[in-house]
């Protein structure tokens, strides 16, 4: 989950770096560091914490350069650790994101070589490697040291002697930009919008080499190749926080402007979908995007009538394939590199499994393993809790099941429910004030319990999340008829229950649920998007949503979870943007 950046040119690359990384810090921020090139070797700082705390007085004069924030995975947290690495004569430095699984047989090998090594990582070891095989052919050298290495890598090299940048990977994302005169290397595209705005997307095994005069070299299977280049659809405006206290807020207010933008991609319908019958339906995800997948998988189910199952992704094993045109899976992820995601998606299409991907990054890796693309058109999202990008997501599984129910009538009338849908949402965001008063009394407690039933069950299970993430603050999900068959011996006056009640089926089920809650003195917080005098004789604070149409509630639901999560994170003192020991873009396993 390590960024990575790089640049070499006719700039001084030592800001160009420090925005960067400062971009990418949602990939990780236990500690940073950055190389740069001053004509006589290599300058190198690494510390402890997040880049923008400490850099004021940095200086470091060069025009090439590399930098890393890290999210430990080998070794713990600390200044030696921190990348860049060097070799061991100090002239080659690399960064790295991924793990190398064969890392501990490749360091017995070059300490029995002589190397000395001065960290605990993985990653130093890919410059020694390179030191190994260096001999005046930097790329020579960096693809000699790729075949050693098994497991993920994104890989910048600098070698002090050639100004020039040599990059390779396996299985985890770089995005490499084509400027005047100078090239640019992220993890991610909006560690470099606003500098360029051509790119292009190396594949698997490709080593690019950047040189100083701007131009770019691509390599695969030892053939030079030249890669497609596109246009970054991203600005630096929406990188930015706009006037916002915390990225995590404009990107909750962003979510109207990004759902209105995703409707505008499907506004003639979608293709790809099955045509024919599918007898079992995998929805695959982790994290947030899982709660995706058990939207999806209560719409397809309940109205259309598919076999659907959502499953966490780690814990997907792929069968036997029960017949052709038998089987689908639906893979969700917002950066499209997850790498829990990516793997059975690949075990899968070995099999000949057809992949609908749906993620917020149209130039991924999982939009390049899908047979059929569903974009969402969230824009880049900084704040390490997904927002928008969710409940786009939420509103691209929402327009296929309308397309697979395949009732005109229908479909007709849910058009204009979902053109409603981000004009309600601006109500709400407008009105929030209540959610924030409730947000400061919810702070007061440690431990919460959010209950729901039918499809909003995926929102509770957000909502908790959330709570988690940004205020430390434990929040258990689940249906509520659950509540009887364990937790509710831990009803108390301390442990108060949010219960979701919209205006369907389950409402008088849930009414009775928060009437027990409360005969047993634990305080009930409802979230409702309709008459709610009934449900104010049972709980003690309301949260009052728009009503839109059954099917797209959870969204609007979600939004005032969202709210709710971010205030009570601010009443509680927490980090929003960035929470302890998270990372936004998981590309390890």
């Amino acid at each position: 989950m390590c960024g990575i950046v790089g640049y070499v040119g006719s700039r001084q690359a030592l800001p160009i770096l420090l925005d960067s990384l400062e971009r990418v810090t949602y990939r990780g921020y236990d500690s940073f560091g950055v190389a740069v090139l001053n004509g006589r070797g290599i300058d190198l700082f690494k510390q402890v914490g997040p880049v923008d705390e400490q850099t004021g007085s940095l200086e470091m004069a060069g025009t090439a350069g590399i930098g890393h924030t890290r999210w430990a995975t080998v070794g713990a947290v600390s200044r030696q650790n921190a990348h860049p690495h060097t070799d061991c004569a100090n002239k080659i430095a690399i960064v790295h994101n991924g793990d190398i699984d064969n890392y501990r047989d490749l360091r017995d090998r070059l300490i029995a070589e002589g190397h000395t090594l001065r960290s605990e990582t993985d990653s130093e070891l890919i410059a020694h490697l390179v030191e190994n095989y260096g001999g005046g052919n930097l790329v020579a050298a960096v693809i000699r040291a790729s075949e050693d290495l098994e497991g993920s890598y994104a890989t910048v090299v600098m070698d002090y002697k050639t100004r020039e940048l040599v990059v390779t990977r396996n299985e985890s994302p770089v995005v490499i930009g084509l400027g005047d005169g100078e090239v640019f290397v992220a993890s991610d595209a909006p560690a470099i919008v606003g500098y360029v705005d051509r790119v292009m997307y190396p594949e698997d095994g490709d080593v690019v080499l950047a040189k100083a005069d701007g131009s770019v070299e691509v390599y695969r299977d030892g053939a030079e190749i030249t890669l497609p280049v596109r246009k970054l659809g991203w600005n630096s405006s929406q990188t930015g926080k706009n006037g916002y206290d915390h990225f995590m807020l404009k990107e909750i207010h962003e979510q109207p402007a990004a759902l209105r933008d995703t409707l505008a991609i499907y506004a003639d319908g979608m293709s790809g979908l099955p045509a024919g019958d599918v007898n079992e339906v995998v929805a695959l995800a982790c994290g947030t995007s899982y709660h995706a997948a058990l939207y999806a998988e209560a719409l397809l189910t309940a109205d259309v009538g598919m076999n659907v199952r959502a499953q966490i992704a780690s814990e997907y094993r792929v069968g036997s394939a029960s017949g052709a045109g038998e089987r689908l899976v639906i893979a969700i992820s917002q950066s499209g590199e997850t790498a829990d995601t990516l793997n059975p998606v690949r075990a899968a299409k070995a099999q000949g499994t057809p992949i609908i991907g749906i993620t917020n990054v149209p130039e991924s890796s999982l939009a390049r393993l899908s047979d059929t693309l569903l974009q969402t058109a969230a824009g880049p999202e900084v704040a390490v809790a997904a927002t928008k990008t969710y409940t786009t997501q939420m509103l691209v599984l929402a327009l296929m099941a309308a397309e697979l129910k395949g009732d005109e009538q229908g479909i007709s009338a849910l058009q204009t429910e979902f053109r409603s849908l981000p004009g309600k949402i601006e109500q709400l965001l407008a009105r929030s004030e209540h959610i924030k008063a409730a947000a400061e009394w919810l702070a007061g407690f440690e431990n919460t319990f959010i209950i729901a039933k039918g499809r909003q069950i995926p929102v509770a299970m957000e909502a908790a999340l959330k709570l988690k993430e940004v205020a430390y603050l434990h929040a258990e999900a689940g249906a509520a008829g659950e509540l009887k068959h364990g937790p509710f011996a831990l009803l108390s006056e301390k442990t108060p229950v949010i219960a979701i009640i919209p205006q369907d089926e389950h409402r008088t089920r849930m009414i009775t649920a928060i009437r027990e809650i409360a005969a047993r003195g634990a305080p009930v917080m409802a979230l409702v998007d309709g008459e709610s005098e009934e449900i104010a004789e049972f709980a003690t604070s309301v949260i009052t949503v728009p009503m839109v149409a059954p099917s797209i509630s959870p969204i609007i639901f979600t939004v005032a979870a969202q709210l709710l999560s971010y205030y009570c994170g601010i009443e509680r003192g927490c980090p929003v943007d960035r929470p302890r020991n998270l990372a936004k873009s998981v590309t390890v396993l």
